[in-house]
């Protein structure tokens, strides 16, 4: 068992699944989507943020193996990891079914170390969050004190910084129009859809010096301050796409 601890003071108990044990903190957000989980758990956007998924089941058909495309990309996953600091859903399942089933998504939280809360009344949550705006909270299991969990706003982190990648990487090196894609947050498939107009792909650690050759695009992530990347471009003299 575990709860989840508003910072308005509301607390949802459920049934701990993933990595059970663990607690986390951060700023509690909602998806309505009926599928892409593991797409979703995997966008930096989400980077160190409680993901609450509305539709009643999750987990159904798996987490697939990973496989790269022709481009180097992962073709199920926006990123290398799992971002979300904790994941809370109506229901996991527990007996996924599909072709491309390597694992459940309860074993997935598990490998990664990331919480799951389930038992939820998430459309009330996802109600909750709406009417009331920003709200942080903490996963907490059972026999943790709350008073040992701070609640901890990642937008004073510099979440730009951390989701990053720390050194350039070329994608589709021999496409015929050279874009610079600096990484606030990038997902693979934005790096995808470039490569597959032509481009050659160089991405760039958010603070690398942007190129005066080809073009420059920058596409929102991780929350969090940070020198917006349009402001550098335009004191080079460049235009940047967005």
């Amino acid at each position: 068992m575990g709860r989840l601890v508003l910072q308005d003071g509301s607390v949802l108990t459920g049934r701990a699944f993933g990595a059970a044990g663990a607690a986390a903190a951060g700023e509690v957000v909602f998806q309505t989507g009926m599928v892409g989980y593991p797409e979703a758990l995997t966008d930096p956007s989400y980077k160190a943020q409680i993901l609450v998924l509305t539709y009643p089941l999750v987990g159904n058909y798996g987490v697939p193996r990973d496989e790269t495309d022709p481009f180097g990309l992962s073709r199920w996953f926006e990123s290398s990891k799992i971002h979300v600091a904790a994941l809370v859903v109506g229901e996991c399942s527990e007996t996924p079914s599909h072709w491309s089933a390597s694992r459940s998504l309860d074993q997935w939280l598990k490998e990664q170390n990331i919480p799951g809360l389930e038992g939820v009344d998430t459309r009330a949550l996802t109600k909750k969050i709406r009417e009331k705006g920003t709200l942080l909270g903490k996963l907490v299991p059972d026999g943790t004190p709350e008073s040992s969990l701070a609640f901890e706003d990642p937008n004073k982190r510099h979440l730009v910084q951390e989701v990053s990648l720390k050194t350039p990487r070329v994608f589709n090196p021999g496409g015929s129009l050279r874009i610079m894609a600096v990484d606030c947050g990038l997902k693979y498939n934005q790096v995808r859809c470039l490569c597959e107009r032509g481009a050659a792909v160089t991405v760039v650690p958010w603070d690398h010096p942007l190129d005066t050759a080809g073009g420059v695009a920058a596409a929102g992530g991780a929350p969090g301050p940070s020198r917006g990347v349009g402001d550098r471009a335009l004191e080079q003299g460049l235009s940047p796409g967005v």
